[in-house]
């Protein structure tokens, strides 16, 4: 039943009950002996009494006329009971109506008789005697309420005492159904009430604008190698990687190039931590340099902090810095960034890349991966993580850029196991040198495999690839059979066709093993025909030159050569165009920044981005120095900060600068011209010389008449001077310098540095 007919229902019963009344009044003054024994009020106990004495069918018309009375109309009959039963007092009956009846029959409400001596409804209908006492006891109770429902079982009214002092009836049928249509209703109006909270609570958190996040490249844009960025939220910040880069070839006598670490010891006391993706040196190389200046707690996997580890040993810091060691899948809390591991696939082992959760979103950091289905070593790539995340949404994505120029995807690891299976037997009367990347840990655990299978000894050269794999023994990712691993000392006492050589300088560096043994200045392995040497590696950008000249050394010695552009003999150990396009497909970044790579390599990786359909003001390609701001509603650019090199020569450590490496280059393209004299602290005149001495500009004995022009012309600048009374050295240095070098230039269109050296006595 609705509200609707629940008011109509009592209405109308509000209707007949006035009739009654008024019938009623008429009634007692015509046949008073018809309501004497109803009319004074009754106290419950007398009630009862009455009701037991009454005969059967005026308690079954009693129970005709109040059968499924509606909830309303109960909850209005209770409310005018209490009300008339506060306000009755005694009262003198009114005179009679106007209306006469007849003898025997009472004259109903609208001037009719009754027949038979039935009184008359209001609604002018005869009733039955039953239905007539029903109303009289209706009208001694009072009007009923308009609202509410009937007490239930065991409610208490007025004054505690339940109703009429009689045991309660059972809810009938419209009862529960009317209680039954409350209760949902107050269900349904709680429900709206919460959910109207919680929208409101929605709303207040959406009003409520998240923070932004910065990124500071300060190294790995435009060049590969010397990755290392910094994250900042809220005043807290992480590092992410801290790697070296090898020198250009304009960069003469330099061993390492370091990122700046200014723009860090300035903000050392807000960052909480340094975070390790992978082991290889363009991550990690730096590391040491930086510990030395700001000490801060590192996390890593266990292979790459093993790799750490040897390191600060060799700078006296193993003892001295916080690592933590953390496994992909798990999680630590630096400030408000919660940093989460996660696995990928690179030709290091516990490679992993890193998702930032901070207030300001999630964003993702790849480090160096690729998608590999069969990979050499360990698992595939955690691609469910990834995409969970981007299902939950990502704010930014960092990714690797490095094979962003080469299309489909990168091979699997296991496609070098037939290379080497078939280049071993081509080479079964000669001595195998092999030149891989030292922490390529499954390169050479494929290498031992082919060496056990065709019974061949297993050496190990180079200073890194020693330590690489005893740690790779020591942590049980490498499985060397015993008796196959021999001290590279016991080689010469194995026949050639016996021996497998596993060595460095796959890069060609030049301090490494194998460029010593092209040059033939190895101690203990001298090459020559007879050696089948493969480099199993791509040479890193920039390296080209440099690997080229080793290998054609190599050629001259009688050697043969394979390389990574002969036979299947190297696979990338990062992703290509279609593993980065399914990346951003999967993780579904809000922005898109790539990193880790030259110029041309961050616009094709972001090529690849557009090509997807994300609107360009949406990716950020950045130069070392810059900073970007990352928010929910934006992405915008800030000012730069400084992010230059260090160069490290022998133990120097940024004592090589740009004034110096100019000089270098000075000298390796032009030489140096020393003039050296003495002349009098009196008068300024010559005492003995000049003489000119002559290194990398030309060969002395065969250019004597331009070294005595030279000679003759710094003598008249000198003697000038001493005319003029000028004494300052500064000016007699730089007479010489411009004189002589004009002269020089004249002579041999070349500009050599010139150096005076003059002693006063």
């Amino acid at each position: 039943m609705t509200e609707k007919q629940l008011n109509k229902s009592t209405s109308s019963s509000a209707g007949r009950q006035g009739a009654e009344n008024q019938n009623t009044e008429a009634g007692k003054e015509k046949r008073p002996e018809l309501y004497q024994k109803i009319t004074p009020p009754q106290l419950p106990v007398q009630k009862k009494q009455e009701q037991q004495q009454r005969p059967a069918a005026a308690r079954q018309g009693r129970r005709r006329s109040t059968q499924k009375p509606s909830a309303a109309q109960e909850n209005g009959e209770r409310q005018n009971t209490e009300r008339q039963n506060n306000e009755r007092q005694p009262q003198t009956r009114q005179p009679a109506q106007t209306n006469q009846q007849a003898p025997g029959k009472p004259i109903a409400a609208d001037g009719k008789q009754q027949a038979s001596g039935k009184p008359i409804a209001a609604d002018g209908k005869q009733q039955v005697p039953g239905k007539q006492i029903a109303a009289d006891r209706q009208q001694q109770a009072g009007p009923k309420e308009k609202k509410g429902i009937r007490p239930l079982n065991g409610e208490k009214q007025r004054g505690g005492r339940q109703k009429n002092g009689a045991k309660q009836q059972p809810l009938t049928a419209i009862q529960k159904t009317v209680q039954q249509y409350l209760t949902e209703q107050a269900a349904r109006e709680k429900k709206e009430a919460a959910a109207q909270k919680s929208k409101r609570g929605r709303r207040g958190r959406q009003n409520q604008k998240k923070p932004s996040i910065k990124a500071y490249f300060l190294g790995g844009l435009n060049e590969v190698g010397k990755n290392f960025t910094l994250f900042e939220c809220e005043n807290d910040m992480v590092i992410v990687d801290c790697g070296m880069a090898f020198p250009d070839g304009d960069m003469l006598g330099v061993d390492l190039v370091l990122p700046d670490f200014t723009f860090v010891e300035r903000n050392a006391e807000n960052i909480r931590g340094i975070i390790l993706t992978h082991g290889h040196e363009d991550h990690i190389g730096a590391l040491p340099y930086l510990l030395k200046k700001v000490n801060l707690p590192i996390y890593g996997t266990p292979f790459t902090l093993a790799l750490i580890n040897s390191k600060l040993k060799e700078h006296g810091l193993q003892n001295s810095v916080k690592a933590v060691v953390v496994q992909p899948g798990e999680h630590a809390q630096l400030g408000c960034m919660d940093i989460e591991f996660i696995h990928v696939n690179h030709s290091v082992p516990d490679a992993v890349a890193v998702a930032i959760h901070s207030p300001a979103g999630v964003v993702v950091h790849t480090g160096d991966f690729k998608i590999d289905c069969t990979p050499a070593m360990g698992k595939m790539i955690d691609l469910g993580r990834l995409a969970q995340l981007g299902n939950e949404g990502v704010l930014a994505l960092f990714s690797d850029s490095t094979n962003a120029e080469r299309p489909g995807f990168t091979k699997s690891e296991k496609s070098v196991d037939s290379s080497f299976d078939m280049l071993f037997k081509r080479a079964q009367d000669s001595r195998i040198i092999i030149a891989t990347f030292a922490s390529n840990v499954s390169r050479v655990q494929q290498i031992i495999n082919c060496a056990v299978k065709y019974g061949r000894k297993v050496a190990l050269s180079g200073r890194s690839m020693v330590n690489v794999m005893t740690i790779g023994v020591e942590l049980g990712y490498l499985d060397v059979p015993q008796g196959v691993l021999i001290d590279i000392d016991m080689i010469n006492r194995y026949p050639k066709e016996q021996i497998v050589l596993v060595t460095t300088g796959s890069q060609g560096e030049p301090m490494s093993a194998l460029t010593r043994m092209a040059f033939a200045d190895h101690r203990k392995v001298e090459v020559g025909p007879g050696d089948f040497i493969i480099i199993s590696a791509r040479p890193i950008p920039g390296n080209e030159k440099t690997i080229g000249n080793v290998i054609d050394e190599l050629m001259k010695r009688g050697c043969r050569v394979v390389y990574e552009s002969m036979y299947e003999v190297h696979v990338s150990g990062h992703a290509c165009q279609e593993e980065l396009k399914l990346m951003q497909g999967i993780v579904k970044p809000k922005y898109f920044i790539p990193v880790h790579g030259e110029q041309k390599m961050l616009r094709k990786n972001a090529d690849l981005s557009y090509a997807m359909g994300r609107d360009p003001k949406d990716v950020f390609i950045g130069d070392n120095g810059d900073v970007v701001e990352l928010n929910e509603d934006y992405m915008k650019r800030l000012a730069p900060v400084p992010a230059g090199r260090i160069l490290v020569d022998g133990l120097g450590v940024g004592d090589v600068g740009s004034i110096v490496l100019r000089d270098r280059k000075h000298l390796a393209e032009d030489g140096l011209i020393v003039v050296v004299c003495t002349i009098s602290c009196t008068d300024g005149h010559i005492i003995s010389g000049p003489d000119v001495v002559s290194r990398g500009f030309v060969y002395v004995r065969e250019s004597e008449p331009l070294i005595d022009e030279a000679r003759d012309l710094v003598s008249s600048v000198l003697q000038e001077c001493a005319e003029n009374k000028i004494h300052d050295w500064g000016t007699l240095k730089t007479r010489i310098k411009d004189e002589l070098s004009r002269l020089l230039y004249n002579r041999t269109r070349r500009s050599p540095m010139i150096l005076p050296i003059i002693m006063e006595v």
